[in-house]
């Protein structure tokens, strides 16, 4: 892990299209901008392990649950 000092209103690069900026401190908290292309996913970890979850939940359809998923959807004609 690479540990940076930084001051409000200074950025850091990530590559050469990902910029964070220290906006504001207060107390225990830090708000941070982030300036990087749109197809360039940025989440909070809490988040990003939930997609993760998810994802591994989907993943684990069993054989079961795909046959009541076709009771379920009937076909368009």
């Amino acid at each position: 892990m690479l540990v940076l000092t930084r001051k409000i209103k200074e950025t850091l690069v990530i590559g050469e299209d990902i910029r964070v900026t220290i906006l504001e401190v207060s107390g225990d908290q830090v708000k941070l901008g982030i300036e990087a292309p749109r197809q360039v996913r940025v989440y909070r970890q809490e988040v990003f392990d939930a997609i993760q979850e998810a994802n591994r939940q989907a993943a684990q359809a069993s054989c079961a649950d795909l046959a009541i998923l076709g009771k379920i959807i009937k076909p368009t004609e």
